[in-house]
């Protein structure tokens, strides 16, 4: 999952065989169950469910590794529709390109649809994780976390913590040798999450984690088999050590009182002070890791890609140019930069949405029926799997004009404060919309304002690699010159 390069053919067959054995393990388990009400679907969705035991899954990842990772999609919906049937991942699916419906799912409860998610990732998170917890449990500590991550608090310790990590990173870019945006965002992104969510600061301990974090993620696309050697295994025991990291900080916290109720200076802090029986020691310090993984991808992610277009865009970057201003005003002023100036800039969050949109860094998301449902007409079986492909809708030119081209003007006087909208989903939706939206945008918005305001640069080229995550073949190296 953290590879930056595209995989060697032999690389490509071993995942293949992964993927066939996983989904082999799967369809036999599930050929022991009842089987859906798959009359009902003939009736309402049109689709094929591809080779025996394996389905099209080898024909969705064939695709992810082209430039034109959406022709799986885009063939089926010529023939089917905007919503049809296939068989991916080991189970029946229903896949979605209809903004309506997509949206009537991730609205939906945990009565209706549940998150679904590889054998491989479930056991890394465990059952506890929120990322696959339901009903009460998942709505208070969503809740918690989202009026955190809200709170301006946190906006301004992000803040100080981005800007002067990023400072210290780019004190130290030379012009003589390319930078490479992907590693620099990962370095600084995981520093800044981890203060957020456990209060860590540099040094041993957070090097420590890094480099654990890194065996973590490693098996999130993994064989799901916990023997002593593979790669899950290897995980699995990444994730305890940084477990008992996170519990001596919460162990820490106790003997000091520091968490108390009006200071809570990170996540844990804030999940400490709530006095719900079910969120114990171990529950917190689990979902802390299980936390990290959208969040370490995502805005280096963001901040990367939105560096990429730029690089084939001039206009835009000239434009981009009214942080020249911003920091003229500011240094007149003597007055540092805050959180809500740097979210000031319009074009700034254009460019920022736009980067959204076209690099998709979340394809979608799955969700697994818990019942018969009916959607605008289309049956979907208790048991069988939605994905709800954002892409699709994303670059849908019903939805939005020229969708391939790179055209931060599109958003201009539109509102997007509340992070999604039908047509728009990049944090996904529902009781489930990813509560670090808000510190995504911030980050972001930090990035490219000191980037553009004290570098000129030229990127090599670089190719975005769709699966089985957004990533730059090369790690985007560009080379660049101070400003005077």
């Amino acid at each position: 999952m953290d590879s930056i390069f595209l995989p060697s053919t032999t690389t490509v067959i071993l995942y293949a065989a992964i993927v066939v054995t996983f989904i082999f393990i799967n369809e036999r388990r599930r050929l022991r169950k009842p089987p859906p009400s798959s009359v009902a679907v003939k009736r309402t969705l049109s689709g094929t469910m591809g080779w025996p035991f394996i389905g099209e899954t080898l024909d969705f990842i064939s695709c992810g590794y082209t430039d034109h990772p959406q022709s799986f999609i885009d063939k089926r919906r010529l023939l089917y529709g905007k919503v049809f049937k296939s068989h991916l991942f080991g189970s029946p699916t229903i896949v979605s390109t209809d903004a309506e419906v997509s949206r009537m799912i991730l609205q939906s409860d945990a009565k209706s649809f549940v998150p679904c998610y590889p054998k491989s990732l479930t056991e890394l998170m465990g059952e506890s994780s929120i990322l696959r917890i339901n009903g009460s449990l998942h709505r208070r500590i969503h809740g918690l976390i989202g009026s955190f991550f809200k709170s301006p608090y946190l906006k301004a310790q992000v803040t100080s913590n981005m800007r002067k990590l990023l400072m210290q990173s780019m004190a130290s870019w030379n012009e003589d040798r390319p930078i490479y945006i992907q590693d620099e965002t990962k370095h600084i992104a995981l520093q800044v999450l981890a203060k957020a969510l456990i209060g860590l600061d540099p040094g041993e301990e957070m090097e420590f984690l890094r480099i654990q974090f890194q065996k973590f993620i490693a098996g999130l696309m993994s064989l799901p088999i916990k023997l002593p050697g593979t790669q899950l295994h290897r995980s699995l025991e990444a994730k305890k050590k940084m477990v008992q990291l996170v519990l001596q900080i919460i162990r820490d916290k106790r003997i000091n009182g520091s968490s108390v109720l009006q200071d809570s200076k990170d996540v844990v802090d804030v999940l400490l002070n709530d006095k719900s029986e079910k969120l114990t020691d171990e529950l917190i310090s689990d979902n802390m890791i299980d936390l990290m993984i959208p969040g370490e991808d995502s805005v280096p992610l963001l901040i990367t890609l939105a560096i990429k277009y730029l690089s084939d865009c001039p206009k835009a970057l000239h434009q981009l140019k009214e942080n020249l201003e911003l920091k003229r005003r500011k240094k007149d002023l003597g007055d540092p930069l805050c959180w809500d100036d740097y979210l000031s800039l319009p074009f700034t969050q254009n460019v920022i949405t736009e980067t959204l949109r076209l690099g998709n860094i979340i394809m979608g998301v799955i969700r697994k029926a818990m019942k018969d449902v009916e959607i605008k007409g289309y049956l979907i079986p208790k048991g069988w799997c939605v994905l709800t492909h954002f892409r699709s809708v994303h670059l849908d030119d019903n939805h939005h004009e020229s969708p391939l081209q790179f055209n931060p003007w599109r958003w201009q006087d539109r509102d997007m404060s509340s992070g999604s909208s039908t047509y728009f989903t990049p944090f996904g939706g529902g009781l489930r919309l990813c509560p670090g939206l808000d510190l995504a945008r911030l980050e972001a918005s930090i990035f490219l304002h000191h980037f553009v305001t004290e570098f000129r640069w030229v990127a090599e080229d670089d190719t975005i690699i769709n699966f089985p995550t957004v990533r730059m073949k090369n790690r985007m190296p560009i080379w660049v010159k101070r400003e005077n």
